[in-house]
């Protein structure tokens, strides 16, 4: 029979992981970090923490093996520690929607009219086969760093705070599909609807970057 206290430390040292995952901006963070690397101060800002929080958030993250540092000059960037932590955190969000009523109910207050189901959709597989053939522009809508850091490759970048000023950019004859960090980002829904009522033929990325990345498609970065 195996020792009954090596057994309770082997499952406390499992929990390490579900106990760092066990806050709503921690889940946050690691959404953004899927996007690519990034300082703390940039974190603290778009998760709308302060430096002192962010920085316990991420102590916790890096303590549990989850996320990982390196320093540029005097500047701390941290990044997933791998692509098995992004298709964990994919397969935390999956089972929660299966399970806690709550998750949709609160998908829908956050993306909108029917929890985003008023905007036009497209497939990973359609979007790949549609801009081969030169029938779509892809448009991402994430911030600048998030783009360079890896999209989509042909995808125009125009942040979704600068879209309603350079909707000149797109070639108004075309069709446009928008992207963005993930299946619960709302910059590609507010994009399409954006697009929508300036008469333009649009829709979204049923998924965004997160998916696309752990699909193995090809990612291009800027150079």
């Amino acid at each position: 029979m195996g020792d009954a206290a090596r057994k309770v430390e082997l499952f406390e040292q499992l929990a390490r992981v579900g106990k760092a995952l066990g806050s709503g901006k921690r889940l946050e963070l690691l959404d953004l970090l899927a996007q690519g690397s990034r300082s703390v101060a940039d974190l603290a800002a778009v998760a709308g923490l302060g430096l002192t929080t962010a920085s316990a958030h991420l102590q916790t993250l890096k303590q549990a093996g989850l996320v990982a540092t390196r320093r540029e000059g005097t500047t701390i960037r941290y990044r997933l520690a791998g692509a098995d932590v992004a298709a964990l955190y994919l397969q935390l969000r999956t089972v929660a929607a299966a399970h806690v009523p709550d998750v949709d109910v609160a998908r829908t207050r956050y993306l909108g009219t029917a929890g985003g189901e008023d905007t036009e959709q497209v497939g990973r597989e359609e979007l790949l086969r549609r801009a081969e053939a030169g029938e779509v522009v892809v448009l991402d809508v994430r911030p600048e760093s998030e783009f360079a850091a890896g999209h989509i490759p042909g995808a125009v970048s125009i942040p979704i705070t600068e879209l309603p000023e350079r909707l000149a950019e797109l070639p108004r004859d075309a069709e446009v599909v928008a992207y963005c960090r993930g299946a619960y980002c709302v910059f590609a829904h507010d994009a399409v609807r954006l697009l929508t009522a300036a008469g333009r033929r649009a829709a979204r990325l049923s998924e965004g970057m997160l998916e696309w990345r752990l699909a193995d498609q090809p990612v291009a970065t800027a150079s």
